[in-house]
């Protein structure tokens, strides 16, 4: 091992013993979470101007602190199954009217959808305004080999039928969808816990004698599983400083500076739309300030691990003790948000794309017909995405060919895709949350009170 090798190491071990020293004083998450995210950030800085963006040796040292990073995300994914299954069992049991939980859905999947659409729309003047076009990107080798990808992926998304997609949501054998075997594995769990919290109302009802014990064990496994996401949360601080540290670490200068137009429009629409979230929460009677202030450390988890399903547990955990939204909306709401109308990657992501391609073919961008088509597109693809998984690029692959445009641009803009990537997944995890919370303030369900944040 070499000396700068064990000083990387030494320097990265001090900056986690500095924020357990901070979290043993009882700070709270968003600041713990605010130093990882500085600290980490400050560390993969070094890495690259000290050993240099080329050095093999960057690679051995994220190794190492990627068991920090790498090992949170992995307890968060742990998590996910049992707390969607649980949860939505225990939240159907205590909802007052049956009924009720397909108002929820509707108007949750409604907000997600509506969003989604101004979120393309949004994409689509800012490319505009930007005079953003296909044309101006180069390809190399790695584009080329990305191309092909996606050339022979192209054939089994566009195979994907809305009625395939929408029975694909059922859950034929749901231990194996525990274990998240398929893209649509959340969604058929939700629907699997839906079923079982339902068929546990008729039981206690028909059988007075079993009340008791079923909503005992329910509340009981609910209990241990949101203390384990409590626990797994206190993580946060150690796992974005690790992740941050990756993200800079492993950033080329060159690639950015190269596509800097693409990046700097996408970061401007997608603060545009966390703008619109604050307006549309503005309008139920919440303070987007403290939403956003609130919901921080969620943002800066989904900003750093790219994954929107990972996000779940802190979602759930941050609506419902912060946000003060009902747990049978939390669940649903940041369960539909992973897979459905994902602002970011299903919204604004494939709307820039084809603004940008269409003119290569002969085709206004800014034809009110061609708009018009692209947003009612994106929006109904972004119901779809859950059945093919992948995200921003498989968006992409359903909305280009829908719109008769070639799919090649979505490899060309690989070398930036993750810097783009981690704003754009803390949209869509924005977005689940305002639905969460709109949904909430629209039911009459939302408490009047708010509560502290929670300290660690």
């Amino acid at each position: 091992m070499s000396l700068s090798f064990i000083t990387a190491i030494v320097v990265f071990l001090c900056i986690l013993t500095f924020l357990f020293n901070l979290q043993r004083k009882s700070n709270s998450l968003s600041r713990l979470v605010l130093f990882g995210l500085v600290l980490g950030s400050a560390f993969g800085l070094g890495l690259h101007l000290i050993l240099g963006g080329t050095n093999p040796e960057i690679k051995t040292v994220l190794e190492w602190t990627n068991i920090i990073g790498n090992g949170y995300v992995a307890l968060l994914k742990m998590v996910i199954m049992p707390l969607v299954l649980v949860s939505m069992i225990s939240a159907v049991m205590k909802l007052d009217k049956g009924g009720s939980l397909g108002k929820i859905s509707g108007l949750t999947i409604s907000v997600l959808l509506l969003t989604t659409a101004i979120a393309a729309l949004i994409g689509i003047i800012i490319t505009h305004l930007f005079g953003l076009s296909a044309a101006g990107l180069t390809e190399g080798a790695r584009e080329a080999a990305r191309a092909t990808v996606l050339e022979n992926r192209l054939q089994s998304v566009s195979n994907l039928s809305i009625p395939e997609m929408l029975v694909s949501f059922i859950p034929t054998n749901p231990f194996a969808d525990l274990t998240g075997s398929r893209s649509t594995s959340i969604i058929a769990i939700v629907i699997f816990g839906v079923l079982v919290g339902i068929a546990a109302r008729k039981v206690t009802m028909e059988k007075e004698e079993l009340e008791a014990p079923i909503k005992q064990a329910v509340d009981s496994c609910q209990a241990i599983v949101m203390r384990l996401v409590k626990m797994i949360m206190a993580l946060t601080p150690y796992g974005i400083a690790a992740l941050m540290a990756k993200v800079v670490a492993s950033s080329s200068l060159a690639d950015i500076l190269n596509l800097i137009g693409f990046i700097v429009a996408s970061y401007t629409a997608i603060i545009l739309m966390f703008l619109v979230h604050g307006l549309l929460l503005s309008f139920v009677g919440v303070s987007p300030r403290q939403y956003f202030k609130k919901i921080w450390p969620v943002l800066t988890f989904a900003f750093t691990s790219r994954s929107s399903a990972a996000t779940i547990p802190l979602n759930v955990e941050t609506q419902i003790s912060k946000l003060n939204v009902p747990p049978a909306i939390a669940n649903l709401s940041a369960s539909f948000g992973a897979t459905i109308g994902q602002n970011g990657c299903a919204g604004i992501y494939p709307a820039m794309l084809a603004v940008m391609v269409a003119p290569t073919v002969g085709i206004d961008p800014m034809n009110g017909h061609f708009i018009i088509s692209l947003i009612a597109m994106v929006t109904i693809s972004s119901f779809g995405i859950a059945g093919v998984g992948g995200g921003a690029t498989f968006a992409a692959l359903i909305v280009l060919p829908a719109m008769g445009l070639p799919v090649t641009i979505a490899a060309l803009l690989i070398s930036i895709e993750p810097l783009i990537d981690m704003a754009r997944t803390a949209l869509n995890v924005s977005g689940a949350m305002t639905a969460g919370t709109i949904t909430s303030r629209l039911l009459k369900r939302g408490e009047t009170s708010q509560p502290e944040e929670i300290k660690v």
